[in-house]
């Protein structure tokens, strides 16, 4: 008799848009195939959902509006392509329209050729979506194998709609964060979201106006960009902010460096999930005040690892700073918790979760189909130009 063959590898495709476009998801994904890259029975590839055109078509994806069709024609080409390769599709999710040019081809091709689907919904705009969009997200998130969120706060929105979602954290890799304290704290703010509506950056500003009129010392160190610059860039000018420093978008293997300059992490979204700017403050051992938005008090408890107010009170947020600033011994504190609590998002205790996501449902592929749970050896090379 035969000794039973090596077991082979689970290959996961993972769909999700490319550090082109910087954002949440990019960086939950990168972490996600870092991480899978280190066990032994799952091989993960990245799907770009904005991949670029192979050479001699590239310049299409400079012209306004082609770019948009044409990215999308290749997308899905890419995905009839590439999708038998693999045995399980992880399919990272934002909400309203970019739902229907990105997740929804990636489900119904992944469905099409018989394969395990998980749709990994990050939004913290899902009510809205799941409300305005029911007719189209409804359905194809009910195709979902299924659906992953990062925070308890987006498990309880689903149910509202019928749907059931299971809460596997963002993860935090802490080598890659220093921690470091400041004692007394530093009059020194930091926010870096991108400048967008639903991270109401403006918040921020107005907040800082205020601690500066308390603090003439103060600085703040602003991170990102967005279709608000130049909104932004106005208030601040209106304001009269002294000690502020627009520093642009940031590549996420430099932003570690930023944390180091500042001493107080201020966010002021007003639609929110579980933000991975607020891991990284805590792993850097910056003091958080933050809104209440969405799925933050899940992660930022008021009073025991950070400060929370309500979304769009900049007195609040003002206050909270000096509060901090008053209190050493209550910043410390937070500090510490914070930091400790970082521990629940690290890969050593959220990775294996993904594992045996995957195990799981190749497994029940085979017992369902009666057929091997994994594809034939392939080439990354086959088929479309990377």
């Amino acid at each position: 008799m035969q000794m039973s063959e090596q077991k082979q590898s689970i290959r996961v495709g993972v769909m999700v848009a490319s550090l082109d476009i910087l954002g949440g998801q990019a960086i939950a994904a990168l972490r996600l195939l870092e991480g899978l890259s280190h066990s032994a029975n799952i091989a993960a590839e990245l799907l770009p959902i904005n991949p670029r055109l192979p050479k001699p078509l590239r310049w299409l994806q400079r012209i306004k509006y082609v770019r948009t069709l044409v990215t999308f024609a290749y997308y899905v080409i890419t995905l009839l392509v590439k999708v038998p390769r693999f045995d399980v599709l992880h399919v990272f999710s934002a909400s309203n329209f970019s739902f229907l040019l990105a997740p929804a081809p990636a489900v119904l091709i992944g469905k099409l050729y018989g394969k395990r689907v998980i749709v990994n919904y990050h939004s913290g705009e899902a009510e809205a979506h799941l409300r305005n969009w029911r007719r189209t997200a409804l359905p194809i998130l009910r195709l979902a194998d299924r659906l992953i969120v990062p925070s308890g706060f987006l498990v309880e929105v689903f149910a509202r709609f019928g749907l059931k979602a299971q809460a596997i954290y963002n993860t935090i890799d802490l080598s890659k964060f220093r921690f470091h304290r400041h004692h007394p704290l530093r009059p020194v703010m930091f926010s870096n979201r991108n400048f967008e509506n639903h991270y109401n950056v403006a918040c921020a500003l107005r907040a800082f106006a205020l601690v500066q009129q308390q603090l003439p010392e103060a600085r703040l160190i602003v991170a990102g960009d967005g279709s608000q610059r130049l909104k932004l860039h106005a208030l601040a000018a209106e304001l009269k902010l002294r000690n502020t420093e627009f520093i642009g978008a940031v590549a996420p293997e430099t932003m570690a460096g930023l944390y180091d300059l500042a001493d107080i992490y201020v966010n002021s979204s007003v639609v929110d999930n579980m933000p991975l700017s607020i891991l990284e403050a805590f792993a850097c051992g910056l003091a958080v005040v933050t809104t209440n938005a969405g799925g933050i008090p899940f992660v930022v408890e008021n009073g025991r690892n950070g400060l929370v107010v309500e979304s769009g009170d900049a007195q609040a947020l003002a206050a909270g700073v000096l509060r901090l600033l008053e209190n050493q011994d209550e910043a410390d504190r937070l500090i510490m918790q914070a930091r400790q609590d970082c521990q629940r998002y690290t890969w050593e205790v959220v990775g294996h979760q993904w594992v045996a996501l995957y195990e799981e449902l190749v497994e029940t592929s085979a017992a369902l189909y009666g057929r091997p749970s994994v594809v034939a050896p392939y080439s990354k090379g086959d088929g479309l130009e990377e």
